[in-house]
């Protein structure tokens, strides 16, 4: 199954009957090379099949761990300031900074342009109507949308934009009518409307007007994870239609101004937090299952959609209640539930730290929890909890319970033409994607090799790196298949808990550091797995034959192979909300992005063979591998000749392909903005480059 075919959310998947299918219904994606343990391979010796070991994986937890205390230190530097705070000129600063800093990560928006907005049919019901609203956030994007009023009441009234999880039919789902519903009945004028890839805003729709690549989630990563490459980020789109919502809900007359809030439940519920940072014009708010810290989400390993992972958020210091934190002292009610998966223990945390800031702000009954005791989900205890709160500040109603509710059918509810806006030539995510990377390309200039080289360097952001590095030398295995009679392996230490996993071939049993006789080494950098390739990939046995007395080694990068983590459930590696994506995710909000570790690793295991003796080095790397090759190869003079096999060809096909294979993890955020892999390849003629079978975007397409 392709990592982007169709998938339930590991957070929530409200069905159109409101049910809560709690757990990934992701099916885990194809290894990418023949994988020991799966598949019996041949005896060189005889025709036998013989069952292989399976792939080594020593240091599965490494990543895991090394995450967690990158998060705990950024978790500390954080508290080390909010604890520091004394005063209310204090609570004031910090309020200032953290807008500051969410600026960063979600900004710049676009400039506002005309809404559009049209209603395309009206339900009357005896306490509200509902009107059917469809709007532009961006030219030519829709935004499907309801807009309850209540009947019989005296204008204006407090307005409530809502958000919605993550629902197959989004606003229509049971959940998010009841309280809009709700809402509608006690008084208050709703907009609720369709979340990009959900209900009636397919961005990948087919004949049926159904999803190909899977509603919430499945369209979420596809999208979401290719804007980085053109400096976007997912969860700033969905942001911009919120605010757009809360643009159109203010032009009604039916509103007031003075009174405006915002509800949302998980996807929603985050949706909601981080508004509550973006948009200073609302007056309360309401998160309900989603504020906790990133420290309790990182350590449970528990995977996030990628409009949950803002880029650089962890490196600016900030944390979930800091949004929440940005609308001090505006009154806030962070709902949750006992036994939410995300863990509570977080979301006391953050809302023991929100009511000392309010306290010094002066406001301290303007924050408050509620914890209801069942599942996930926007339940009525929950909602009944948002209603006493918005009654509170708004004074519209004295109720206490919530009201009762009548579910309209799906079908009932369609905004646009066959229920999908794609019917009215609404523009698609992807295509705004690539609109932006043909931008971006016709920027770009030809750099000289010396220029992108620094540009390359400083976009990466390597850290320093000790010379030589420390190592392990690990016990020899038996029996691996690999093409020489003898292997070690070494683990070199690249960041504190950190190794590059390098075996050495050898001609004759060695069970100590590398021998220093031979001035030229093969470093090769595997896709998936060192191990698996070295007995698999024929490119391994070719250049042995080219070069006998090169000393071969062959190295594992962070998170592969040798270092493949074994988290966030079993053989969740390639899933959609697998290890490998949550690692990338977090590498994103830590500022260091995947591929600037891996060729830190790269350029550390360079180091290491320099200080070995290896004076000049033939760098090979395949696949995944290819991208931190290729940028160590630009920047390390040890390196002399360059091959390359099944190397992405560009950033751009991937930033402009409707469908696309190459994992988070192989990503770059704004890279579009400074530099292609071409430019590199280019670059790296003077160093003989050879590419061998390049691949495209889809490249399963090659492995058919």
């Amino acid at each position: 199954m392709s990592v982007h075919q169709s998938c339930l959310s590991r957070r929530e998947f409200v069905g159109t009957t409101g049910a809560h299918a709690l757990g990934a219904a992701i099916a885990s994606a194809l290894w990418h090379t023949p994988v020991r343990g799966q598949q019996p391979a041949k005896d060189a010796a005889s025709n036998d099949i013989q069952k292989a070991p399976p792939p080594l994986n020593r240091f599965s937890r490494m990543m895991q761990e090394y995450v967690v205390g990158q998060v705990r230190a950024a978790e500390q530097r954080r508290l080390n300031i909010v604890n520091a705070l004394r005063t209310k000129a204090d609570a004031e600063k910090y309020v200032a900074s953290v807008r500051a800093a969410i600026a960063q990560c979600f900004g710049p928006f676009p400039p506002k342009t005309p809404l559009n907005p049209r209603i395309t049919g009206v339900i009357e019901r005896d306490a509200y109507r509902i009107e059917k609203v469809l709007f532009e956030s961006r030219p030519g994007f829709h935004v499907s949308a309801h807009l309850y009023v209540p009947q019989g009441r005296t204008f204006p009234l407090p307005g409530v934009v809502g958000s919605c999880g993550h629902s197959a039919n989004g606003k229509a789902a049971e959940t998010y009518q009841s309280f809009a519903q709700g809402l509608a009945r006690l008084g208050y004028v709703v907009l609720i409307f369709d979340p990009i890839g959900q209900g009636e805003r397919v961005q990948y729709p087919n004949e049926e007007m159904t999803s190909t690549v899977g509603v919430g989630v499945g369209e979420h990563l596809l999208a979401g994870n290719q804007q980085y490459l053109v400096g976007e980020f997912f969860g700033s789109w969905r942001a911009w239609d919120t605010i757009r919502a809360l643009d159109f809900l203010l032009t009604r007359d039916e509103v007031d101004a003075r009174n405006v809030g915002m509800t949302g439940n998980s996807g929603g519920g985050t949706m909601t937090t981080w508004l509550c940072g973006v948009d200073q014009r609302w007056t309360m708010a309401a998160p309900a299952c989603f504020v906790t810290t990133f420290r309790r989400n990182v350590e449970n390993e528990l995977p996030a959609d990628i409009e949950q992972c803002p880029p650089r958020v962890l490196a600016l210091g900030l944390d979930h209640e800091d949004f929440v934190a940005a609308l001090a002292p505006k009154p806030v009610i962070i709902l949750a539930k006992e036994r939410d998966y995300f863990d509570v223990r977080g979301t006391e945390e953050a809302f023991g730290r929100l009511k000392t800031l309010y306290r010094l702000l002066g406001a301290e009954a303007n924050i408050a929890l509620h914890v209801g005791p069942t599942y996930h989900g926007y339940s009525q205890e929950n909602r009944e909890a948002m209603y006493r709160w918005f009654n509170g500040v708004t004074k519209v109603s004295d109720a206490q319970n919530e009201p009762d509710l009548t579910i309209e059918p799906d079908e009932q509810l369609s905004c646009a033409p066959g229920g999908q806006v794609s019917s009215l030539g609404s523009h698609s995510i992807q295509s705004f994607t690539r609109q932006r990377s043909h931008a971006l390309r016709k920027q770009r200039t030809l750099l000289p090799a010396e220029t992108l080289k620094e540009r390359v360097a400083e976009f990466l952001k390597l850290r320093d790196r000790d010379s030589p590095p420390d190592y392990r030398i690990l016990r020899p295995l038996p029996s691996r298949g690999y093409p020489k009679p003898s292997a070690l392996t070494y683990a070199v230490e690249t960041d504190p808990g950190v190794h590059a996993i390098v075996t050495r071939l050898y001609d004759e049993p060695h069970l100590s550091r590398p021998p220093r006789d031979q001035p030229r080494a093969v470093l090769y950098v595997s896709h998936r797995s060192a191990d698996v390739e070295l007995g698999d990939e024929p490119l391994v046995r070719d250049l042995i034959a080219a070069e006998p007395n090169a000393g071969f080694y062959a190295c594992d990068v962070r998170g592969i192979g040798d270092s493949q983590p074994d988290t966030c459930g079993v053989n969740t590696f390639l899933s959609p909300y697998g290890s490998d994506y949550f690692y990338a995710a977090h590498s994103i909000m830590l500022d260091r992005p995947y591929p600037a570790q891996r060729t830190h690793d790269v350029l550390c295991v360079l180091d290491w063979l320099v200080a070995n003796d290896h004076r000049e080095v033939h760098l090979v790397a395949k696949g995944w591998g290819a991208i931190p090759a290729t940028f160590a190869a630009l920047l390390s003079d040890a390196v002399v000749q360059v091959t390359l096999k099944n190397a992405l060809t560009s950033y751009t096909v991937v930033a402009e392909a409707e469908h696309y294979d190459w994992p988070l993890s192989s990503f770059l955020p704004g890279v579009l903005k400074h530099f292609d892999l071409p430019d590199c390849y280019r670059a790296l003629a003077a160093k003989n480059l050879k590419q061998v079978e390049p691949w495209e975007p889809t490249y399963r397409r090659n492995l058919a």
